[in-house]
């Protein structure tokens, strides 16, 4: 299991067009990808689920990758949040 914090640096917070692509980028990997804001946590993969979190700018979100190819998973969407949010 790997986990890793990051903060919402857009100023939109995460909205439509990025959660999309979120969702799409871990449809990708056979690993479990979920995203926990106070103490409520979503699946990555189920858009609405992870728009209706009201992920704001300044927000710290916790993300856990669990599964065969965790390692891989986990880079690509830290490196997709730093490119994107």
């Amino acid at each position: 299991m790997k986990t890793f914090s990051y903060t919402i640096k857009d100023a939109v917070g995460i909205h439509a067009r990025p959660a999309g692509l979120l969702a799409k980028l871990a449809k990708t990997f056979s690993s479990t990808i979920s995203l926990e804001k106070d103490g409520k946590s979503v699946n990555v993969t189920k858009l609405m689920m992870l728009m209706g979190m009201g992920i704001k700018c300044g927000d710290t979100v916790n993300f856990t990758v669990e599964g065969e190819d965790e390692e891989a998973a986990a880079k690509a969407i830290e490196e997709f949040m730093a490119a994107n949010l």
